[in-house]
């Protein structure tokens, strides 16, 4: 076992190496799934990329997202993801815009504008995910298109993170939320209701405590 440990260790290729391979075979990925990619955009390492056939993934110009390998130390090792979940599903990112290890998950809609930062381990999803009837939980049934009842049924409602936008470490972005332009979201919060621009808001719930200014 120690030699097993030692052999894996002498042989793990250089971090920077791996970052070099990770943003080419990403952009070959993402361009796979057809993503529309703006320029220079920079994946570094492992994400998880799912895209429903039929939706849709725009990603403007200077795109930055880093998924695991401590890039953010906030983050250690968790894994980011991209996911479209139907064919009417849709996620647009501006240009200038960074993600640690997020989690985008969009049913319906997640637009994020330009010069926006989400901090480490956020997760921004527009749907509930089940439903709230314990009896279609229960279900196994299946819609004529293949998805599941239960996931169909659940409430969702697009996401918008307008421009210049600074979300703080482990958010929780919830279904039907704007967050306004300018504003910060303290680390931890778990925002259920919008929150108007040039705001400082944080909690759980998540609630303005000034104006920016």
């Amino acid at each position: 076992m120690v030699f097993k440990r030692l052999f894996a260790k002498v042989l793990r290729i250089p971090r920077h190496l791996r970052m070099i391979f990770y943003t080419r075979y990403n952009r070959l990925k993402f361009w796979l799934n057809r993503v529309e990619m703006g320029r220079n955009m920079l994946v570094y390492n492992s994400v998880y990329l799912n895209k429903a056939p039929g939706s849709s993934i725009r990603i403007g110009d200077d795109f930055v997202f880093t998924s695991g390998e401590a890039f953010n130390p906030l983050c250690r090792n968790i894994r980011g993801c991209i996911y479209t979940a139907y064919p009417t599903s849709h996620i647009f990112i501006g240009n200038d815009t960074g993600l640690s290890s997020t989690c985008l998950w969009a049913n319906t809609s997640i637009t994020i504008g330009n010069h926006v930062k989400v901090g480490g381990d956020c997760i921004i999803m527009d749907t509930d995910a089940h439903s709230l009837d314990h009896l279609t939980r229960r279900s196994h049934v299946l819609t004529p298109e293949g998805y599941s009842v239960d996931g169909v049924s659940a409430a969702t409602a697009g996401i918008i993170i307008e421009d210049d936008v600074l979300i703080g470490t482990r958010c929780i972005i919830l279904k039907g939320v704007t967050i306004g332009a300018r504003s910060v979201i303290g680390s931890g919060s778990v925002v259920t209701k919008s929150i108007p621009s040039d705001s400082i808001a944080a909690g759980n719930p998540c609630r303005v405590i000034r104006a920016r200014n």
